[in-house]
């Protein structure tokens, strides 16, 4: 079956016509004649447009090619590496990644609610590997700035609204914290507000920046429910918890007993076998698996238990989804099954026609990933990819796909299924059911469109 784009099938549906990056099939066809005329051209373009977007330049990396006599001077002659001696250990007792590998970083976003400081920053997924976001790329959400709290100064209270919720309030040092019977698990975290522009039609061009805000970690911390057994709560009366930030925006968010009880929701210190980053909360924050981010609050110095929700400013305002009945669907923290190819996506080019690795992540706040389905023709045709382990329960999951680029368009996409037998929805099927004016909890499928130029562009299909 034909794989271009510009003869969609009833089953793929239609280019939808959007601004930058959304194509309907006549502006395929053009891009494709643009591509034509030259790759220097294209190269321009992009630092162009990287320029005018804020971020740091495109790199399109490619090794020199061998000479066809006289063998490879990089195996003949000796570097410097090799016949030399090398660097001691790190002088400032703290390893850092290659300077060769110093285009790899989060970058920040204009279009986000912003304070004086930037507020968000967007891990890099297509230079990640397996499933575990390095702490120094773990993306950045902040409601009031991020602060470097002295842990021996810093203290997490826990009460009642009322003295009949919990027999005995209690206040704990993190020192006090650290030697309770902790637990270490892998867990992805998302800010609801992931892939959100592409809500409006307003194409992002790489995957950092439509699927960036999402990240995985070992966190290790308290369990919760340890440190209300410690304090008497009364299970039966109190059924929600309010998590309360230590920063300027006083953070605060509810969260259902159940997923207390349930064992998974803990106080966590510890990142990726280290002390939590300052951006992510160091010294304590709240682990909320398969919740949205916000919920995860962040230098955590209070917890309450109330016998109702409790409407904070953040979940009255924000953190909604605006309905087609015009109106809002409150507390939808549960983040749906997920998935994104990360390479090829968005701003990466394909030199040569041949063989390539399809491959990228998926997630579900419901439970463990069950299988990924990958189509190089916008949905007509699936094929099963390859789970890579580990697959853990509400972590991040890699997936990866044999597959033979012909050199004619493609249109690449993911769909994931969890444990529960819940299905990642195309658009038609999201926007059927939530309309067009939603912000948050975008879990729809992803589409890159490789041309025949081999730049991989983001549109979508309706």
């Amino acid at each position: 079956m034909s794989s271009d784009p510009s003869q969609p099938s009833q089953r793929s549906g239609r280019l939808i016509k959007a601004p930058e990056h959304f194509l309907d099939p006549s502006g395929v066809k053009t891009v494709f004649q643009e591509a034509k005329a030259g790759r220097r051209d294209f190269i321009r373009r992009a630092f162009a447009g990287a320029a005018a977007a804020g971020a740091a330049p495109l790199v399109l990396a490619q090794s020199n090619p061998v000479p066809a006599e006289g063998g490879d001077p990089n195996i003949l002659n000796l570097p410097e590496h090799t016949v030399g001696l090398g660097q001691g250990v790190a002088t400032d007792g703290y390893g850092k990644p290659s300077k060769y590998e110093g285009n790899v970083q989060r970058r920040q976003s204009p279009g986000l609610t912003q304070t004086t400081q930037a507020s968000v920053s967007f891990a890099p997924l297509q230079s990640l590997f397996g499933i575990v976001t390095p702490s120094g790329l773990h993306f950045e959400r902040h409601h009031q700035g991020w602060w470097d709290i002295d842990p021996s100064k810093h203290r997490l209270m826990l009460n009642g609204s009322d003295p009949a919720l919990m027999k005995t309030p209690k206040v704990f040092t993190v020192d006090e914290l650290m030697r309770l019977p902790s637990v270490s698990r892998f867990h992805f975290i998302e800010c609801g507000a992931n892939t959100a522009v592409e809500w409006g039609n307003v194409a992002v061009p790489t995957v950092q920046y439509t699927h960036g805000m999402v990240s995985c970690s070992e966190f290790t911390g308290v369990p919760l429910k340890i440190l209300f057994d410690l304090c008497g709560v009364d299970y039966k009366k109190a059924r929600y918890v309010l998590g309360e930030g230590a920063d300027g925006s006083s953070m605060t968010r509810t969260i259902p007993m159940e997923l207390v009880e349930s064992g998974e929701v803990f106080v966590a210190y510890g990142q990726n076998g280290e002390m939590l980053r300052p951006e992510n909360g160091y010294p304590l924050r709240l682990v909320v698996p398969g919740i949205q981010g916000v919920s995860w609050v962040k230098y955590l110095r209070r917890i309450e238990v109330g016998d109702q929700p409790y409407g904070a400013k953040d979940e009255a305002i924000h953190y909604m989804d605006l309905m087609p009945s015009g109106l809002h669907r409150q507390y939808t923290n549960v983040q749906e099954c997920k998935s994104v190819v990360t390479t090829p996506s968005g701003g990466q080019v394909l030199l040569d026609k041949g063989f390539y690795n399809i491959t990228g992540l998926a997630w579900s706040g419901k439970g463990r990933i069950k299988k990924v389905d990958v189509s190089v023709d916008g949905g007509r045709n699936w094929r099963p990819a390859r789970i890579e382990g580990p697959v853990q329960n509400k972590a991040l999951t890699r997936f990866n796909l044999d597959w033979v680029w012909d050199g004619k368009p493609a249109l690449i996409q993911s769909r994931a299924t969890d444990d529960t037998g819940y299905v990642q929805p195309t658009y038609k099927q999201l926007r059927a059911v939530r309309g067009t004016r939603s912000i948050y909890h975008n879990n729809a499928v992803q589409t890159w469109l490789v041309q025949e130029s081999g730049e991989v562009k983001n549109v979508q299909l309706s």
